[in-house]
């Protein structure tokens, strides 16, 4: 005889009554577990469970990323909030634009046995003017590190709620035991 069955049955029920024991005993407790997050003595969220705070930094996380993409207005120019675009725009730069027109130097006159002696050169002739003004949707950098630290110090008192939640007093749970009993008597 290889197996006893009986005694599988017995070395298992110890093992999984163990697992179903703690297991219990972590979802009874974070049924319970509730913190405060509170960001600079501002209440935000009262008595959250665990397992939204445990959601609520995976989120932040998130956000985290989604504001590090945001656009930045370009350092190399001023910008100025336009009302009238509802945008970001720079002052108007102007610019004009030429055209080369060849031109002709006589550098000797004709004689009646030479021809003329002609240089061609290019000359730039101003043939526009306009203005450009550059318009932005963007944010200005300072906007975005304004938004990185309050989601810093959001994800800090996140995890100081979850870890306060988690210093909750655990009742222990036996159900293990009664349901192997259940099952194999």
């Amino acid at each position: 005889m290889e197996v006893k069955a009986e005694e599988i049955i017995r070395k298992t029920a110890e093992v999984l009554t163990k697992l179903l024991d703690v297991t219990a005993t972590k979802d009874w407790t974070n049924c319970t577990a509730r913190a405060d997050v509170v960001v600079d003595g501002q209440t935000l969220l009262t008595q959250a469970p665990v397992s939204y705070l445990l959601f609520l930094e995976k989120q932040l996380t998130d956000l985290r990323a989604f504001i590090k993409k945001l656009p930045v207005l370009d350092a190399a120019d001023t910008w100025t909030f336009d009302q009238s675009s509802d945008c970001w725009a720079t002052e108007p730069v102007q610019t004009l634009r030429t055209f080369k027109t060849p031109r002709n130097h006589v550098k000797a006159e004709a004689t009646e046995h030479h021809p003329a002696q002609v240089e061609v050169y290019y000359e730039d002739v101003t043939i526009g003017y306009w203005r450009t003004v550059k318009f932005s949707g963007a944010l200005p950098a300072r906007r975005v590190n304004e938004m990185l630290e309050k989601l810093e110090k959001l994800s800090q008192a996140v995890k100081f709620a979850r870890e306060e939640a988690n210093n909750s007093e655990v009742e222990e749970q036996r159900v293990g035991e009664r349901i192997f009993q259940y099952l194999f008597q």
